[in-house]
């Protein structure tokens, strides 16, 4: 997720979250703002070295939201159907657009939305069944989801609150959408969508072993430490520690301890004492 003014303004930040080496293919590419020349040229430089770009109109964030970004573009319909098309004319590769049920209930706009982005040009829809004002909170709207799928012709993604294969598969049988987007539900839990995939295929779904959790979490440390350094990257590991070490036994203590250690050794070699002792 990429600040088209940040990237507009060369912003040394920005441009680091740009650093796709290595990274399996396909890469899609998020950016968000308000400016439609900082937007238009956000994209040509992008689709230079990614596979797809997603324009965010969801995110419920106050920082995005004040500078008039994210979710509040659906408050400013012409203003996001201008920002779609010149996206659109400005890349090389295809453009998704990323939206939320509304912004509150008195404003429902994703059907209009929707019907906007397709005839701007975008390619693909992703829908959040919640508006801003729920953020991630109360049930997701799965009929506004199917309301989209059914207004446009264009592929339609459901997303909003699946943490399960059984979610996943609800998601598909209530909305008939095209695809699946799962985001908070896989921190701690990236076996969701190998789960979900064997669910969806009437297979037996392969619990997590304490092995394979381990050795993620050592990679992911690993990863981690590479990309940010040891100081900033173990700091920004502990909510992740959280999620992967949720509902196992005496998880509340190694949390504890694990949120005053500073070093990679020593929170390896405290999870790899922890994890064998399970």
């Amino acid at each position: 997720m990429i600040s088209s003014k940040g990237l507009y303004y060369n912003d040394e930040k920005t441009k680091q979250l740009l650093n796709m080496e290595n990274e399996k293919r396909p890469v899609a590419v998020q950016i968000f703002g308000n400016d439609i020349q900082a937007m238009s040229a956000s994209a040509n430089k992008v689709s230079k070295i990614a596979d797809i770009i997603d324009i965010n109109m969801g995110c419920p964030a106050p920082k995005v939201v004040k500078n008039g970004e994210g979710s509040k573009l659906m408050l400013d319909l012409e203003l996001a159907g201008s920002i779609i098309e010149e996206v659109v004319k400005s890349s090389s590769v295809p453009v998704t657009v990323k939206i939320r049920k509304g912004w509150d209930k008195e404003h429902i706009v994703a059907v209009e939305l929707a019907k906007i982005a397709e005839a701007k040009g975008a390619s693909c829809i992703t829908i959040h069944g919640r508006t801003r004002d729920e953020f991630f909170s109360g049930e997701v709207d799965l009929s506004i989801i199917k309301k989209v799928k059914e207004a446009v012709s264009i592929p339609v993604i459901g997303n909003g609150n699946i943490k399960t294969p059984e979610e996943a598969l609800e998601m598909f049988e209530k909305t008939n959408v095209d695809g699946i987007m799962i985001g908070r539900g896989a921190i701690g839990n990236p076996w969701i969508f190998r789960q979900i995939i064997e669910y969806l295929e009437g297979k037996e779904v392969q619990a997590v072993t304490n092995k394979e959790k381990l050795d993620i979490i050592l990679k992911h440390i690993d990863l981690q430490v590479q990309y940010l350094g040891e100081n900033t990257g173990i700091k920004e590991l502990r909510k992740h520690m959280a999620y992967y070490l949720k509902n196992l036994n005496g998880a509340s203590a190694i949390r504890q301890k694990i949120n005053q250690i500073e070093t990679k050794t020593e929170l390896e070699n405290s999870l790899i004492e922890y994890f064998n002792n399970l």
